[in-house]
């Protein structure tokens, strides 16, 4: 039973990197046993469909997430450091999890966001919980009076997914290798506008981030 597991989660790292190049519609039984090198009735016997292959990988990512963004946030103290590590993280994992390729769940997002089943249902889903992690990381902010009392959670969580998404088409459409340092430098700009910002200056604050020294780990995830 072990030999299996470890053969899946190889197999599965040969369907990450696909699908982070090709979409999970580029994601195929044929195309990951060309990669892999072994039979489709093997991998059939891992997945049974494309549709089950696709859905491993979006747990996949998943799992990936909470390793490389969420527990290490987790370590930081509540409020503005945490929810800064989850922003920095983020923006990084695709190059922490040595992706060949841009965000799977990006892309996926727009992939499947006509095409009703069980993909777009686990990709909603993910997407709805990476919104609701960032609002109550706000939130802890807010509670803290690290930001003032009347931020928004959801507003100032939509408009960090934006930067996010926003970073992910200059990154990888546009060829911008100051695309991740651009979204850091939003994202500190974000939580000091008025409206949404610190509190006062003692409360939390610390300079922009020096990105220069994380900038190559940063356009890993988009090269």
């Amino acid at each position: 039973m072990r030999k299996g597991l470890q053969t899946r989660a190889a197999i599965l790292d040969q369907a990450l990197a696909i699908a982070s190049q090709a979409g999970l519609s580029g994601l195929t039984i044929g195309t990951l046993a060309a990669r892999s090198g072994l039979s489709k009735s093997g991998l059939f016997a891992h997945f049974g469909s494309k549709e089950g292959l696709q859905l491993a990988v979006i747990q996949g990512v998943r799992q990936l997430y909470s390793d490389l963004v969420l527990q290490p946030a987790m370590q930081q103290p509540p409020g503005l450091p945490r929810l800064r590590a989850i922003v920095e993280n983020w923006l990084k994992w695709t190059g922490t999890a040595k992706l060949p390729g841009g965000c799977i769940m990006t892309a996926a997002a727009y992939e499947f966001d006509d095409c009703p089943g069980p993909v777009r249902e686990l990709i909603s889903q993910t997407l709805r919980e990476l919104r609701k992690t960032l609002a109550r990381a706000v939130r802890l902010a807010t509670d803290a009076g690290q930001l003032r009392a009347d931020t928004d959670p959801e507003q100032l969580a939509f408009e960090i997914c934006s930067i996010y998404l926003g970073a992910q088409l200059d990154a990888r459409m546009f060829g911008n290798p100051d695309a991740w340092q651009r979204a850091l430098l939003a994202f500190e700009n974000l939580i000091d506008r008025p409206g949404s910002g610190k509190a006062s200056p003692q409360c939390g604050s610390r300079p922009a981030p020096a990105l220069d020294g994380a900038a190559s780990a940063m356009r890993s995830g988009a090269s």
